[in-house]
């Protein structure tokens, strides 16, 4: 019986990765084919004449909007860190009046559709004279990603063993370098999450810098993918390529921080 279960387990997960893995195999499967084969009938999972003609059309124009990728996303995780690491933890540890307030303040921020905050977000860049610049969907971004990282981040400093503190501060140290030499470096783990999953939606976000962005010279590559799409036609298999291109530093960014996020997701608190 146990068995059974294993074997319909591995099965129904290997269905969920099939499921979630096909439409990244289509895309680059797409870039791969000529345009006339895209279209065929029926569909060929497997190109029959292989093209990279598609990389070397989209390879000339694409390193600036890499680095305005780049940047928009290291900086706006840079920011949440830099935010979110000691307001959870000063949520998590200390005293707060009105903290079930501000912690529900966060969840309603965290749920909000990034449409909703456009118009607000668009009137006070303008006024402080930001917009079309890389500041907008930087500030922007980490409306989303700050609130996000201080839900994940404050149970995790709430199982932070006291007696760790208490050491430092007999030590010598006060508040601030206890949780700078103590706390934030066995909290590697769960930062190096908050980090990854702020880079990556950021990475992603399309809806911000394609409203606050209009100088094509500081577009991420989101806006030149959601710009290739033209009203009379789309070439699909350099739309493909470009769209592969993108995806490229999530899978390599995954590659080298799964051990931390799958140890990190799965453990979810300190053990003392």
């Amino acid at each position: 019986m146990s068995q059974n279960k294993d074997k319909f387990l591995n099965l129904f997960g290997i269905i969920i990765i099939g499921i979630y893995l096909f439409p990244v195999y289509w895309m680059f499967n797409t870039s791969l084919k000529t345009n006339n084969e895209i279209f065929a009938n029926p569909p060929t999972f497997f190109p029959h004449v292989v093209t990279i003609l598609s990389y070397i059309e989209q390879s000339k124009g694409i390193l600036q909007y890499f680095f305005n990728s780049m940047y928009t996303s290291i900086f706006t995780t840079l920011l949440t860190l830099i935010l979110a690491v000691p307001a959870a933890y000063g949520i998590a540890k200390y005293r707060i009046k009105g903290r079930g307030i501000i912690l529900l303040s966060f969840l309603v921020a965290q749920m909000l559709p990034g449409a909703v905050l456009l118009t607000p977000l668009f009137i006070s860049f303008k006024s402080a004279g930001i917009l079309n610049t890389q500041y907008a969907p930087i500030l922007a971004n980490a409306t989303a990603t700050i609130p996000f990282s201080i839900i994940m981040l404050r149970p995790y400093f709430l199982n932070v063993p006291s007696e760790l503190e208490e050491s430092a501060r007999i030590d010598g140290c006060n508040n601030i370098m206890s949780f700078l030499r103590i706390v934030v470096p066995i909290s590697y783990p769960v930062l190096i999450i908050c980090g990854a999953l702020s880079f990556l939606m950021s990475w992603g976000n399309l809806i911000f810098p394609l409203t606050f962005l209009t100088d094509e010279n500081k577009w991420p590559m989101t806006v030149t993918i959601y710009r290739a799409i033209g009203q009379y036609g789309t070439q699909w298999n350099d739309l493909m390529a470009f769209a592969t291109i993108v995806t490229l530093p999530v899978i390599i960014m995954f590659m080298f921080a799964q051990k931390y996020l799958i140890n990190g997701l799965t453990s979810g608190a300190l053990k003392e």
